[in-house]
C-alpha cells in the first residue's frame, strides 16, 4: 500500500466535502432553502442516469456522470457564480481556473490529471458528453425554478433573453429536453409574470 497515496486521497475527499456548504440561489423543492453545489451534483448525475435516451448522440453515461460530480467543486475556492450575475461572471474563469489549479493539484498526479482532464472536457463543451454535461447544469435549476412557482427568476427580476442566452448551447446536447424545458418551465412562468420578456 502507497500510504502517502491513499493519505492524499483522503485528504481530497474531505476538502471536497466543503462542496456541501456552497449555496446556490437556486432553492429546493418547496423553496425551503437554498440547495448546495453537493446536492445539485447529485441531482445531476441521476438525471443523466434517467434522461441519457435524450441525448443528440449516443453519450458514456459514467464519464458524464463523473464530469457533473466534479465540475463545480472549483467553486469550493471560487465561490458559486450566479448564472445571471453579469458582474461575477466577468471574472468567473479567472476565479475557476486558479481554483482547478489548486483543488485537483491536491491528488495523486495521475488522478488530478484526470479530473482536471474532466473539467476541462467540461468547460470546452465540445464531446457529446460535456454536451449533456451542459444540458443538465442548465436544465436542473431550471426545474427547481419552475417547480417553485419561478420565485427565483421572480425575485432576480430573469428576463427571457438572459435564460435563452445561457442556454445556446443547450440544444447541442439534447434538442428534445430543450424543447421540454421551453414548453414545460419556461412558457408558464412568461405567462404568469414570473419571467421577463
Amino acid at each position: 500500500m502507497d500510504i502517502e497515496r491513499l493519505q492524499k486521497q483522503f485528504a481530497f475527499i474531505l476538502e471536497m466535502d466543503k462542496e456541501k456548504q456552497i449555496e446556490r440561489r437556486t432553492h429546493i423543492h418547496g423553496y425551503s432553502r437554498h440547495e448546495t453545489d453537493a446536492e445539485h451534483a447529485w441531482h445531476m448525475a441521476l438525471m443523466v442516469m434517467l434522461l441519457s435516451e435524450y441525448a443528440n448522440e449516443k453519450i458514456d453515461v459514467l464519464h458524464t456522470i463523473e464530469m457533473l460530480l466534479i465540475h463545480d467543486l472549483v467553486e469550493i475556492d471560487a465561490g458559486d457564480t450566479y448564472a445571471y450575475d453579469a458582474k461575477g461572471n466577468e471574472t468567473k474563469a479567472q476565479r475557476e481556473l486558479a481554483a482547478a489549479e489548486r483543488i485537483y493539484g491536491l491528488l495523486p498526479e495521475d488522478q488530478g490529471k484526470r479530473l482536471r482532464a474532466l473539467w476541462d472536457e467540461f468547460e470546452e463543451s465540445k464531446t457529446p458528453e460535456a454536451k449533456f454535461a451542459h444540458v443538465m447544469d442548465n436544465i436542473q435549476p431550471m426545474m427547481l425554478n419552475a417547480a417553485n412557482d419561478g420565485k427565483d427568476w421572480k425575485s432576480h427580476g430573469v428576463r427571457l433573453e438572459q435564460i435563452l442566452k445561457r442556454n445556446e448551447i443547450t440544444p447541442e446536447g439534447s434538442e428534445e429536453l430543450w424543447t421540454y424545458a421551453k414548453d414545460n418551465f419556461i412558457a408558464p412562468h412568461i405567462a404568469k409574470g414570473n419571467i421577463l420578456e
